[in-house]
């Protein structure tokens, strides 16, 4: 049985994806060049360039991969409860276990501001999982009104610079405690 032309093209852009993924956590946006990558994909070059504009192209596909990937962990973690302060903790550990896949905090928190830029890396981030933060925060806080935007963006960084810092050694349940002190103080200072 022939596969369709939509699941071989859909199949050559997964592993051009995969490879490159593979090889930027391994070497880097920087030291990875082209022809390693369609060589590790099994694939031309002309299949590079017919899915992708060029190698920053792929790596944009890659992280909007990657961050997919860990705004789904957040949900499918979250999911299960209904209390908003339980759904966020749950959200948080789930984000801190997303965080653990091999290369992912460089390939996101490091690289992708880098190369793709600070305003598409926040715009992929946005829809993702500070989207779940967001939607978390509202739940917790709905008296936040204008607030909730710039809490929103000042959690997400203090979530992304924990992941680095977790990756780096420290101690993961002391971020996790340290993000439930400003979650339960950001319920406190705005519940009135």
């Amino acid at each position: 049985m022939s596969r369709s032309n939509r699941e071989r093209t859909e199949q050559t852009r997964q592993a051009l994806i995969d490879a490159g993924r593979r090889l930027f956590v391994e070497k880097g946006y920087a030291e990875t060049a082209t022809p390693e990558i369609v060589a590790a994909a099994g694939v031309t070059r002309g299949a590079l360039y017919h899915h992708f504009e060029d190698k920053r192209a792929l790596f944009r596909a890659v992280i909007e991969c990657e961050a997919k990937a860990v705004g789904e962990a957040i949900e499918a973690r979250s999911a299960s409860y209904d209390a908003p302060r339980a759904t966020l903790i749950a959200g948080a550990s789930a984000y801190f276990d997303a965080m653990r896949a091999e290369g992912r905090t460089r390939l996101l928190l490091i690289e992708a501001p880098a190369v793709l830029g600070l305003s598409a890396t926040a715009a992929i981030d946005a829809e993702n999982a500070e989207a779940t933060l967001r939607a978390g925060l509202a739940a917790m806080l709905p008296k936040a009104g204008a607030m909730l935007e710039p809490l929103t963006s000042l959690l997400s960084a203090a979530f992304d610079r924990a992941a680095i810092a977790i990756e780096a050694g420290a101690e993961r349940r002391h971020y996790e405690q340290a993000i439930a002190v400003l979650l339960d103080g950001l319920a406190d200072h705005l519940w009135w």
